[in-house]
């Protein structure tokens, strides 16, 4: 049996993703026989992003302001809002540096053996901010897999029900079905982006 602050440690490892009991065990001995040193940085930068890093009170997306640096760009073109389940995706989006819109970061996607998780999901907020009569398009940028197919009928119809004169569309199908945006080259989705059809 571990000590105790070691078995702790462990245990914070180990929920993060893809990381099981022996990868956690692995990366603490790794960092016990690293030195103080490496454990004092890792220690420094948790607590710098813990002290310093929020919740864009727009779109959702982490910020070290409470304004994000897109929504603060008067240059975006805000009757735009591409509507995104996960954070690293703004980052894919904006490498392409084509998409003059803003964003709006869901935190995750609707899921069909866990109806509960729609109360962690950024819904409620993407709907506070249609109401904006400035907005003109909804740009669905979800993956096509089945619980993003879900996520975006689900938002559609929600959607038109507080403006049906809103636009909504998705991405084009250039994006194979089941992919996910994360590992989607650059040209294939500036090509899906750019195609986008009308979602009707």
């Amino acid at each position: 049996m571990y000590p105790l602050p070691i078995q702790n440690l462990i245990r914070a490892f180990a929920r993060l993703p893809s990381v099981g009991q022996r990868t956690a065990e692995r990366y603490v001995f790794y960092l016990l026989k690293s030195g103080r040193k490496n454990v004092a940085e890792l220690y420094s930068a948790l607590n710098n992003l813990s002290k310093n890093i929020q919740s864009c009170k727009l779109c959702w997306d982490f910020s070290d302001q409470s304004i994000c640096n897109i929504c603060s760009d008067k240059k975006r073109d805000s009757s735009i809002i591409c509507i995104v389940s996960e954070p690293q995706n703004v980052q894919i989006i904006e490498k392409m540096n084509k998409y003059k819109g803003v964003y709006h970061i869901l935190r995750g996607t609707l899921k069909t053996d866990d109806p509960e998780n729609i109360h962690s999901l950024k819904i409620n907020e993407l709907l506070k901010r249609i109401k904006n009569p400035e907005i003109k398009e909804i740009i669905l940028a979800l993956n096509p897999d089945l619980n993003g197919e879900t996520t975006m009928m689900f938002l559609k119809n929600k959607i038109k029900e507080i403006n049906p004169d809103i636009t909504i569309t998705r991405l084009a199908r250039g994006l194979p079905t089941g992919s996910d945006l994360q590992y989607a080259d650059e040209i294939t989705l500036d090509g899906a982006l750019k195609n986008r059809t009308e979602d009707k």
